[in-house]
């Protein structure tokens, strides 16, 4: 374990404090001791536990980063931050990570989806990495020690160093850094964002994102475990505007705006609603609108994909051909309980057969493949995937070294920025691409 009590300070050696002791804070303070050894570089970790994402990411598997080597495609899974990171992973994409990984030891696979773990399947090797180089690079690590806020030294202290910063602990001690790393994660209301509000910066108004949709429907009753790998799913109806942009969009503002675009991918029926893939990727596009729909809203779902209703007829025309019944399996794609759950929704009976099935039954069958509207009451958060959007303006942070704009030797790493990306890796992505763009302007390499 790494050693929680300071050492005297070196002679001329920068102080870097890294506030936070997640994801883009440990690759932030590995990177710093690493860059250059004569820094003090110290985690402060307000909780018992350290990389708590990192032990609960993908089940417990630990999904790294994502298969995807084009900075410019990269950004694109990114709600939030897509045009500012797009600059950022140039410098460093998952291709580096997994070489900063493979250095130390741990090799990483990628999965059909692109998501990428390391090879045990267990989180706990990417802990044990980053706490083996931390103790090597010589990081110290405070824990139950957190920080209260953030000041500038008073022109009259003579014991601070005018250029540093002043960090107040929990324990009511403070002391200078020279650098100092907002990596605390989500940006909640504390005294810290106070701090930070109080130093210039914007803090943008939270929200969940990625989140599984609460429903209570006949259609997905009792079929909880049943997943659907290719459907794609959409809000129903215009979003609304952004508060902070316009308090009472008008109906040209709301009619002027684009069809939210469907995700494709898996669904899983859950006992609560919906989840899976699709689900979370719809919830990180649009958790702004989401939040200020209260989480009350319609989705449509085509659980065929991107099968057109021409195509869906043309088929439907095949099978009244033959003698079958309609409630016989005829998509491979759809678990044969939901299509029979389909079939019995739209008043079709066990014995119906396709070359007598009403034209106005199925008509309504099409309806309930392709473009099935299920009324959304609320969300849930599954621990091991808890994103939120909102925190520290980009505007005010320099990508290219992670240094606030406002405040020199001040920098931002992680969610405590206002950048997520959907699932699939890409938020422990933009962590480690953060962290090591701070940790080198910090370390001065």
């Amino acid at each position: 374990m790494l050693s929680e009590t300071h050492s005297a300070t070196r002679s001329n050696s920068p102080s870097i404090a890294i506030i936070g002791g997640g994801a883009a804070g440990y690759f932030a303070a590995i990177t710093a001791a690493e860059a250059n050894p004569k820094a003090k570089v110290t985690i402060y970790e307000q909780s018992k536990r350290t990389l708590t994402k990192v032990k609960l990411s993908g089940g417990g598997r630990c999904n790294v980063t994502h298969q995807c080597f084009d900075p410019a495609k990269l950004a694109q899974n990114y709600p939030r931050g897509a045009r500012e990171l797009r600059g950022a992973f140039h410098r460093w994409q998952p291709q580096d990570t997994i070489n900063w990984f493979a250095k130390r030891g741990v090799q990483i696979k990628a999965e059909a989806d692109g998501r990428m773990f390391p090879i045990t399947d267990d989180s706990q090797t990417i802990i044990n990495c980053f706490h083996d180089a931390a103790q090597a690079a010589g990081v110290e690590l405070r824990k139950e020690c957190a920080v209260k806020r953030i000041t500038l030294p008073r022109c009259s202290d003579t014991k601070a160093n005018q250029s540093s910063l002043i960090v107040h602990l929990s324990d009511d001690t403070q002391m200078s850094a020279d650098k100092v790393l907002i990596a605390t994660g989500s940006l909640k209301a504390s005294a810290l964002t106070h701090s930070l509000e109080a130093l210039g910066h914007t803090i943008a108004p939270l929200a969940p994102s990625l989140f599984a949709f609460n429903l209570a429907d006949k259609r997905t009753q009792g079929l909880a475990g049943l997943s659907v790998q290719n459907a794609s799913v959409s809000l129903v109806g215009p979003l609304l505007l952004s508060r902070s942009s316009q308090a009472k969009p008008d109906a040209k503002a709301v009619s002027r705006q684009r069809k939210p675009e469907p995700q494709i991918g898996p669904i899983l029926i859950t006992h609560r609603g919906l989840s899976g893939p699709a689900i979370l990727r719809l919830s990180a596009w649009q958790a702004r609108p989401l939040q200020e729909k209260n989480y009350h809203f319609e989705v449509s779902i085509n659980w065929l994909g991107t099968v057109s209703e021409n195509q869906l007829r043309e088929k439907f025309a095949r099978l009244r051909k033959g003698k079958t019944q309609v409630k016989s399996k005829v998509f491979e794609q759809i678990p044969r309980r939901l299509w029979e759950r389909l079939v019995e929704v739209v008043g079709i009976s066990e014995d119906q057969k396709w070359a007598q099935l009403p034209k106005d039954r199925e008509a309504t069958l099409i309806d309930e493949l392709i473009d099935g509207h299920y009324s959304v009451q609320g969300k849930t958060t599954n621990k091991d995937e808890f994103v939120t959007c909102g925190g520290v303006s980009l505007k005010e942070v320099n990508f290219k070294n992670m240094e606030s704009k406002l405040v020199p030797g001040l920098y931002f790493a992680g969610e405590c920025l206002d950048i997520d990306g959907i699932t699939g890796g890409f938020n422990f992505q933009a962590a480690w691409t953060g962290g090591r763009l701070a940790g080198l302007a910090m370390a001065g390499a």
